[in-house]
């Protein structure tokens, strides 16, 4: 199969699960083309099979605003008609499917050529953003458009249905997943703990790509709980336009030297292994890939019972969900299992457990499957 992925390069789940796909389906001896403004953070990995298209964005003075689209569908239309691209796979519908849809007119009208083409949905492009009225009547369509439509969540599916009126068959749910390899507990994580919190100090963690959706202020208002009774360090992983927020918010509550802002990390997982908790109060999650990641590390995850995260944690077992926007209560729930030894080792090794039954080797089969079968209508 000779497939083009295009996807966001950015620090967040939608480039991670493109670029991760990519890698395994390359593994798996397809030639798969990745497509993006920029190298994806993950695309750390070559193969003789597996290659990357930078798309530089059209500028001109008459221009407001750089041009994206456009380029990205000439890109598009280029890698079929050159290396015989037959299906094209985006990620995140706005603007991938869009592009998608355009550069398959263009091969059909124009060169004779036919493409199909599979799109995976992965949340803020339904819930949010597509949503919004200068996009939606687009997205609704162009989603519609696609032969193949994937959903990493029941939630999100159900979502995008009623949202966009998308007959139910024609969503299929296709989980996102961990690599149990690179994302694995260890028992020597002693010296990226003793590089980040004293010995004696909880060790929490939050990873996101720090948009107004993950609120950033609740994650710190929760550790603040913590950290008022026990000694604890909060590490923030990742970057995005909250990170000065949330500078100002540790400062005016008095924690800066319990915080640890580390920015962007390629080696995420050697943090998670190292730390006791993950918390991630989001507004939604579609699926929640951070908190499976941190969970495949032994490194149970505290959120709100909103989106996907249901699907992903077994409240109580691998992880607690609590009510949304309770951020005081989700600090006290975090101290009291930081507290409680047996019952964090007990729901570590559940976290493990139940990231198993999302690992890679699973959930890229029925990728790759999917993506066969529609090469061969």
């Amino acid at each position: 199969m000779k497939c083009a992925i295009t996807c966001y390069p950015t620090f967040g789940g939608s480039g991670a699960v493109a670029t991760e796909l990519a890698i395994a389906l390359a593994d798996r001896g397809h030639c798969v083309h990745v497509v993006s403004s920029e190298r994806p953070f993950r695309l750390d990995r070559w193969r003789s099979n597996l290659y990357f298209h930078g798309v530089e964005p059209g500028a001109y003075p008459l221009f407001r605003h750089e041009q994206y689209v456009l380029p990205l569908t000439n890109k598009l239309i280029a890698l079929v008609e050159e290396e015989g691209i037959e299906v094209i796979h985006s990620h995140y519908a706005i603007p991938h499917a869009q592009a998608a849809w355009m550069a398959r007119e263009v091969l059909r009208e124009e060169r004779g050529i036919d493409v199909r083409l599979a799109c995976t949905l992965h949340g803020t492009d339904i819930t949010l953003v597509g949503r919004q009225h200068s996009y939606y009547e687009l997205t609704r369509f162009t989603i519609a458009k696609q032969d193949l439509l994937t959903a990493p969540s029941q939630f999100l599916a159900h979502d995008t249905q009623q949202a966009f009126h998308i007959p139910e068959q024609r969503v299929e749910v296709i989980p996102n997943f961990v690599d149990t390899q690179r994302f694995s507990p260890t028992d020597d994580a002693s010296e990226a703990r003793s590089a980040l919190c004293p010995d004696d100090a909880y060790l929490l963690v939050h990873v996101s790509n720090f948009r107004p959706v993950k609120n950033i202020d609740h994650v710190i208002k929760s550790f603040a709980v913590v950290a008022g009774a026990h000694p604890a360090i909060l590490a923030l992983v990742g970057e995005g336009p909250e990170i000065e927020r949330a500078e100002r918010m540790v400062h005016e509550l008095g924690i800066r030297d319990h915080v640890r802002f580390l920015g962007r990390e390629e080696q995420v997982q050697r943090i998670l292994q190292a730390a006791d908790v993950m918390l991630l109060p989001s507004q939604t999650e579609s699926f929640g890939l951070a908190a499976l990641e941190a969970m495949a590390c032994g490194c149970p995850v505290l959120a709100y019972r909103v989106g996907g995260l249901p699907e992903v944690i077994e409240d109580g077992v691998s992880g607690i969900l609590c009510p949304y926007g309770e951020d005081v209560c989700l600090g006290t729930i975090a101290l009291e299992l930081l507290s409680d030894r047996p019952r964090l080792q007990a729901m570590r090794h559940a976290a493990i457990q139940r990231a198993q039954g999302f690992s890679r080797e699973k959930v890229v089969h029925r990728y790759e499957q999917a993506l066969l079968q529609l090469c061969q209508q």
